[in-house]
């Protein structure tokens, strides 16, 4: 059985008081990354589980990965970059 459109809408609403429980910056933040998960809701829908939180964590962390691996990508651009300078 893959998860339905409400259960995943229901999931993401179901942190709504923990949204609300955080600092004002925090918050923002909670609720940037939560709309990101929108991303990949066709990915969740096809997860087969009866914890839509399951879907939503993966999605969470697929995102928080290809963040780090960007990340990393432009510290090595920029070493290269700096190590080009100072053979000039």
């Amino acid at each position: 059985m893959t998860l339905s459109d409400s259960e995943i809408i229901e999931e993401l609403e179901s942190w709504e008081r923990f949204s609300g429980a955080l600092r004002a910056e925090d918050r923002e933040l909670f609720k940037e990354m939560f709309r990101l998960c929108y991303e990949y809701f066709p990915a969740m829908q096809a997860r087969q589980s009866p914890f839509p939180s399951e879907a939503l964590f993966m999605s969470l962390l697929l995102m928080q990965h290809k963040t780090i691996v960007w990340l990393a990508a432009e510290v090595e651009k920029l070493k290269g970059e700096k190590g080009e300078g100072l053979d000039s």
